[in-house]
């Protein structure tokens, strides 16, 4: 159930209020709350879910973060006494609906229901929109992923439009490293899901190969630094 920014879960979730709903309590700006917000995000301090949505006047898709209590307190923790103190007490009114939360008094409320299937209808716009955007950049890496849907290393290096010499050159610095001949990734790599390390005999031993997953490539794609890059569109040498 959604209310203005705030979303409920009435599955026992936990509910979660949005950067946009933390800007209009504190009377700031969407897009300095959004800096804020992911930048502490890179620095590892808050952790929130980034979600597009449609905005209602202009129909144009936009970004917004949705954080739980802990992340929202963190976020807002340099703010004023008084615009906490917004934020606390539109947080004991969110907890208050979450335990009072009537499905079949919510079914029989228009205005109620209304407000819902507005939300969810902005959230299908979102990803309907984000779909067709991403399809020519999905198609290009499709190209590059082999049968287990993961990428080898030159493979995944083209896809990022980088030169593959290069960027496992990178990748040794980081994330890679030698188990005898064969390059593997670190293990909080493996356990983050970012690299799969697969074993293949030859004449009796195991020889290993790294691959990099979909989520992998994402990953690699915001932090690859610009010396590794080699082309300026999509596979077209700059």
């Amino acid at each position: 159930m959604t209310t203005n920014h705030i979303t409920l879960s009435p599955q026992g979730g936990n509910p979660t209020m949005s950067s946009r709903e933390i800007a209009d309590l504190t009377g700031s700006t969407h897009d300095n709350v959004l800096k804020t917000v992911r930048g502490l995000i890179k620095r590892g301090v808050v952790s929130g879910n980034e979600t597009p949505y449609v905005h209602p006047q202009n129909g144009q898709t936009y970004s917004e973060v949705h954080l739980d209590y802990r992340n929202t307190m963190v976020v807002v923790s340099g703010y004023s006494v008084e615009l906490r103190a917004k934020i606390i007490d539109r947080w004991q009114a969110l907890e208050q609906q979450v335990a009072t939360f009537d499905p079949v008094a919510v079914l029989n409320d228009p205005a109620t229901m209304r407000g819902i299937l507005l939300g969810y209808t902005e959230k299908v716009l979102a990803l309907e929109a984000k779909i067709e955007a991403d399809a020519p950049k999905t198609s290009f890496y499709d190209s590059f992923i082999n049968a287990d849907g993961l990428y080898g290393l030159q493979n995944a290096g083209r896809a990022l439009n980088a030169h593959p010499n290069k960027f496992i050159a990178w990748l040794k610095s980081k994330y890679l490293f030698y188990q005898g001949s064969s390059l593997v990734a670190r293990v909080q790599y493996t356990q983050a899901r970012l690299f799969e390390v697969k074993s293949e005999i030859h004449d009796d031993k195991a020889r290993y190969r790294t691959f990099i997953t979909p989520k992998g490539l994402m990953y690699l794609a915001d932090r690859m630094p610009d010396n590794v890059k080699l082309y300026s569109g999509e596979g077209r040498a700059a």
